[in-house]
């Protein structure tokens, strides 16, 4: 894996603490339900509240939590491990009381429905509610049900936007900066939430954003999204600093739409002479789970230039930065 960086900070910064340890611009929203609703100067601020709790996030205990007496209730409608985890265990971080409902044993199983399940939850009096469905906008209607704030951890094929943000966050550490890069996105991204966020996101930071992958796996209007489109992935790696392999989401999917494993990775799996094309210190990124020896060649996922590791690490910073903005208004930058 890639050797662990120093923190590198960003070139320009909307959120620096101030004299007191208090960040300077607060964040003014009540949910996290899209990478859309946020400008720049939102994205760079929870960029910097995440690089401030990255020492924070590998200590198991703290003096004074900033979130202790806060409720974080988890509500996944779909299968996680790192997403579920890593919301658990930012939330116990900073001292909150977490709630992972187990969903084959509660009244989702028995028929409750969505408006039903999110008003009996927001009667318990939760302060945020974590919320992965397989449907998108399923997170924007509870969020509207609810007086508590709520988070998006995935809504079907639209949008996942710590995921973004925790991509983000391991980019500027790696190249020092996120403006001006060249960024591939690769693969499934038709299905792909991750992509939806990640386009959003870097769009907003003045990156170069290319998709690559077969017109079966394209969005309608995909080229409004991104810089440029490429069905041929050794075209659309050269030069490029960063590149993201998406995961085949054959459970989104037909099997009409990719005909083979085999065939796919022969075209769109990255392996040792696909990376040539790229930068010679382009890192390696995956939103994981990785299907190995479909998407990527197993000894480049596990190579000197995957970040892929760290990205998971990452994801609990970001989602630490996320519910301290969210619940905790004044926000003290924690050392």
């Amino acid at each position: 894996m890639a050797k662990q960086p120093q923190a590198n900070p960003s070139t320009s910064r909307s959120s620096q603490p101030g004299e007191h340890g208090v960040f300077s611009v607060a964040f003014s929203h009540r949910h996290l339900l899209s990478i859309s609703q946020l400008d720049q100067n939102d994205i760079v601020n929870l960029l910097d509240r995440a690089q401030a709790m990255v020492p924070v996030s590998r200590q198991p205990r703290q003096d004074h939590p900033p979130l202790a007496g806060k409720t974080q209730i988890n509500l996944f409608f779909e299968n996680s491990t790192r997403t579920q985890a890593s919301f658990e265990i930012a939330g116990k971080r900073l001292g909150a009381l977490v709630v992972n409902m187990a969903l084959k044993t509660s009244s989702i199983n028995k028929g409750e429905t969505l408006i039903d399940t999110a008003v009996t939850l927001n009667a318990m009096q939760p302060d945020v509610i974590v919320v992965r469905h397989a449907s998108a906008g399923a997170v924007e209607l509870l969020s509207q049900k609810t007086s508590c704030s709520v988070i998006n951890a995935g809504d079907g094929a639209h949008e996942h936007p710590t995921q973004a943000l925790l991509d983000a966050l391991t980019i500027r550490r790696h190249k020092g900066r996120i403006s001006g890069l060249t960024v591939a996105i690769c693969g499934d991204v038709v299905n792909s939430r991750v992509a939806r966020s990640n386009l959003a996101l870097l769009g907003a930071l003045n990156v170069r954003t290319r998709v690559i992958a077969p017109r079966q796996l394209l969005p309608a209007g995909i080229e409004q999204l991104c810089s440029e489109v490429f069905t041929d992935m050794n075209e659309g790696l050269k030069g490029v600093d960063v590149v993201m392999m998406l995961r085949l989401q054959k459970e989104r999917s037909s099997n009409a739409l990719v005909p083979s494993e085999r065939e796919y990775y022969h075209f769109y799996g990255l392996n040792e002479q696909k990376l040539k094309n790229a930068k010679p210190d382009a890192i390696i990124m995956h939103p994981g789970p990785m299907n190995r020896g479909v998407e990527i060649d197993p000894e480049i996922a596990d190579s000197e230039r995957s970040v892929i590791t760290e990205q998971v690490e990452m994801g609990v910073a970001v989602r630490m930065a996320v519910l301290d903005a969210l619940l905790n208004k004044n926000t003290k930058a924690m050392q």
